[in-house]
């Protein structure tokens, strides 16, 4: 397997710093007023540290960390992107994604997150089977990136996005495809569901089926999957941080039955769930990378990383059809230079104190950090 390298992955952060840090300083007092100061952990990193948690269980150094629950025993699992055994990228890559796990989360901050085992074997290693920088039958793929994580029913879910370039040209996302993989003995051993949505280099530009996030299983039955155009390259001039929403019966999506999904759509003017059309744009503005929807504690929760403006903002609403709240900045280029991701953890302490996982690396292979930070307390 080749170590794939990532030169441009985050270069618009290093491009465009001074408009990002411009940007950042316009909302530094509404980051002060959104985050308590008495938050417990405030950007402890979780990895990329010797002798740390992650090092223990064969993860050097990774990004993303995105939390989920894992239902079967109450434990959570995290899961990374493009990964190595080694600190600050060092050697052997281990591949993407990469889980750990943790046997209890502290929501209330005082105890960072410390992990205990790594799938598929107690020691980090690769989930999914396929070849870096190679064909694997669908097209040219650099890395598969994970966008997010479930648990429900017995199985779990990890979405993904087959790159194909992290340096596309302008108005072009970049990916390969789409997919949904799925693991019948908690994360161990991974299938790929045969049904993959199109991306870029397979003719279909800027789908909004890039990448999803699980917001959950609502009260009501249906599991809400809130989605957006590939944009994990930072560099994708054409996202516009448009957002869609959709939803599916738990036992459409665990059979692979993607065309049972319904639509929040505007349809003969007014707003419905239908499956006469497709999902309708629900929130646009700047471009964004990473995003997260979580239902905590009774409300939605929104992350999501503006890459024009270097900022984590959040949102929330009473529903996953709704109305969002304005966006509330949380951590900006102006305190964690180069940062991204900014995962809500679904054991966060409620809907006022949320706990947010966030990535920082510059860019450039083998310079420290590149790592995730774990922000406790987050008010949105």
């Amino acid at each position: 397997m080749s170590r794939p390298l990532r030169p441009n992955r985050r270069s618009v952060l290093k491009a465009g710093m001074g408009l990002a840090l411009a940007g950042a300083g316009a909302y530094a007092t509404g980051l002060s007023a959104a985050t308590p100061a008495a938050a417990a952990q405030s950007g402890t990193p979780l990895c990329d540290n010797p002798g740390d948690s992650a090092s223990a269980v064969g993860l050097g150094s990774g990004d993303l960390g995105i939390p989920y629950f894992r239902e079967h025993d109450g434990s959570w699992g995290y899961v990374f992107g493009d990964s190595w055994r080694g600190m600050q990228q060092g050697v052997p890559y281990l591949g993407s994604p990469v889980m750990l796990n943790q046997a209890s989360f502290d929501s209330s901050g005082a105890t960072p997150i410390s992990f205990t085992w790594a799938e598929p074997n107690g020691t980090a290693a690769q989930l999914f089977d396929y070849n870096h920088n190679a064909d694997n039958g669908y097209g040219f793929e650099v890395s598969r990136i994970p966008n997010d994580c479930i648990e429900f029913g017995g199985r779990t879910y990890i979405q993904y996005t087959s790159v194909a370039t992290w340096s596309p040209p302008a108005g072009y996302d970049g990916s390969l495809m789409s997919g949904v993989a799925y693991s019948d003995d908690y994360g161990a051993t991974w299938t790929d569901f045969p049904y993959h949505w199109d991306g870029d280099t397979r003719g279909v530009n800027q789908s909004l089926y890039g990448m999803w996030s699980f917001a959950g299983i609502d009260p009501d039955g249906w599991l809400y999957i809130f989605s957006k155009r590939w944009n994990g390259t930072h560099n994708n001039t054409a996202d516009a941080g448009a957002i869609q929403l959709f939803r599916i019966q738990p036992g459409d999506f665990h059979d692979g039955n993607f065309g049972a999904q319904q639509n929040w759509a505007y349809l003969d003017g007014s707003w419905q769930w239908t499956t006469a059309a497709p999902p309708s744009v629900i929130l646009s503005g700047n471009n964004t990378g990473e995003f997260s929807v979580k239902l905590i504690g009774g409300t939605y929760c929104m992350s999501y990383f503006d890459t024009v403006l270097g900022t984590i903002f959040t949102r929330t609403a009473s529903r996953p059809d709704a109305v969002w709240s304005t966006p509330n900045p949380q951590v900006t280029a102006l305190t964690v230079p180069n940062l991204y991701g900014g995962y809500i953890h679904p054991g966060s302490a409620g809907a006022n104190s949320l706990t947010l996982i966030v990535s920082q690396w510059d860019g450039t292979v083998g310079q420290p950090p590149y790592w995730v930070r774990q922000f406790d307390g987050i008010n949105p």
